[in-house]
């Protein structure tokens, strides 16, 4: 049962998501039976639910019915739906009070709707945000004006012209978004060719009368700088516009940016641009500081190692140590870990405590593929710096078998399987004359798809 969809939503309920939940159903409204609050009580308590357990505790007088127990699972999922649907309403604020307004319009209870119109005007001139969704819900209230205003008087244009205009902000937003999202996967994965529809996009959105509106100003800044990665004024200028816009933006929005900004920076230090190493840094250590890096309270795994990869490579070794344990707890809890100690691992790597690194890593239980080939190419790494071939030879050939046992496909295939090549062909003794080794760095220097490419031309030196 743990791997039921029902069991897996509970399960993402915080405590206090619980006890609503809990209410929700004890509602007559929303539900008349009983034994599919017992059904939740127990899902909420049994950490290894068993079907003929829970049957027991919901119908303790009746035999066990499979199909009458996945009937009520079935009914308690679609209510804990429901569930999820009332909670997104009563979380929008503002928004409800537009859709509120449009119910008493029906109803032709026009003080009532114009009340609520008023409302919610105010609540959103009064809120700091002016991203998309706020230009999404302004469209909506200028559609519902127009179509209430024309019908008292059908000469009049101006809530005409302003639901235009709305119209053109809102689809400037979006598509603008879009665009950034587009050249950012282009970025990463070298695919497809532009849309010639961006160029016309782009040409109304620098129109002037937009400049002040920040969702679009930012999204053509951040244009610039996906599109244009080598002119670095770009991203000098989007990142001063999004400190001083920064508040007309959600958390999840400013996450998005930020990423956005640190890819870049990222993919200028792999072209060469070394100093763009304390920029990454920095971006990851103001976006911790402002509480953008977090999903529901939680730190994600990836953005945990990017962030101690990116203090490893600035040689800020006391503060990777303290980031390390700071933030463990703030992980998913099924990965703390292996997170702290791949990451205490990699830190001991740094400072050239090989047995550490080897203590840590053998000790280690890692499950994800990915994870598990970062932490044996570290631990090959660690065989190589020791002269401990013998065991690096085991290794390699223990880690191509595991590749290829695990399917992993694609660009990690490639990538782990031309470290394993490499190292092999560094370690030939073929390799030691100086021009075998000169070709086999102009080989390194070429290879498109290689991670430790540093590394491994630190290893011919």
């Amino acid at each position: 049962m743990e791997n039921s969809s029902l069991y897996q939503l509970i399960q993402s309920f915080s405590p206090i998501e619980k006890k609503d939940a809990r209410r929700f159903l004890e509602s007559p409204y929303f539900n008349l039976r009983q034994d599919l609050i017992v059904l939740y009580d127990h899902l909420c308590s049994d950490n290894t639910p068993d079907k003929t357990r829970v049957w027991a505790s919901v119908c303790p007088n009746k035999p066990y019915d499979d199909t009458q127990l996945r009937l009520l699972m079935s009914y308690l999922y679609r209510l804990l739906e429901s569930f999820l649907l009332v909670e997104a309403v009563r979380e929008k604020g503002g928004e409800h009070k537009l859709k509120l307004a449009v119910v008493y319009r029906n109803r032709g209870l026009m003080g009532q709707y114009e009340r609520n119109m008023r409302a919610f005007e105010r609540e959103m001139e009064r809120q700091t945000l002016r991203n998309a969704q706020y230009h999404s819900l302004m469209r909506d209230f200028y559609l519902e004006k127009h179509a209430t205003t024309i019908t008292q008087n059908p000469t009049e244009t101006e809530t005409l012209r302003v639901l235009a205009h709305s119209t053109d902000v809102h689809y400037l937003t979006h598509r603008l978004h879009l665009i950034c999202l587009e050249l950012a996967q282009k970025n990463v994965y070298s695919a497809g060719d532009d849309d010639p529809l961006h160029r016309d996009v782009i040409a109304l959105a620098e129109r002037e009368e937009w400049r002040d509106l920040p969702a679009i100003s930012t999204y053509l800044a951040t244009y610039r700088m996906l599109r244009y990665p080598a002119e670095n004024g770009y991203y000098q200028a989007f990142m001063q516009n999004l400190e001083a816009v920064k508040k007309a933006f959600s958390i999840d929005e400013m996450r998005q940016f930020y990423t956005f900004s640190i890819n870049h920076c990222i993919r200028q230090t792999n072209r060469g641009e070394r100093n763009m190493n304390l920029e990454v840094l920095q971006l990851y250590r103001l976006a911790l500081e402002a509480g953008y890096l977090f999903e529901n309270g939680l730190l994600s795994r990836f953005t945990y190692h990017n962030i101690v990869a990116a203090g490893l490579r600035c040689g800020e070794l006391d503060w990777v140590e303290e980031f390390i344990y700071r933030y463990n707890p703030v992980l998913e809890r099924k990965y703390r870990d292996s997170s702290l100690s791949f990451n205490l691992a990699r830190l001991q790597y740094a400072r050239q405590r090989f047995d550490s690194v080897l203590t840590l890593l053998q000790k280690a239980n890692y499950h994800d593929p990915l994870f598990n080939l970062a932490a044996k190419t570290l631990l090959l790494k660690t065989y190589f710096v020791l002269d401990e071939y013998d065991l690096l030879v085991s290794h390699l050939d223990a880690m191509r078998n595991y590749i290829h046992r695990k399917k992993v496909i694609g660009y990690h295939r490639t990538n782990y399987l031309n470290i394993i090549r490499y190292t092999e062909r560094i370690m030939d003794p073929r390799s030691y004359d100086r021009p075998a080794r000169e070709k086999l760095r102009k080989e390194i220097e070429k290879e498109p798809v290689l991670t430790e490419k540093e590394w491994l031309m630190e290893c011919l030196r």
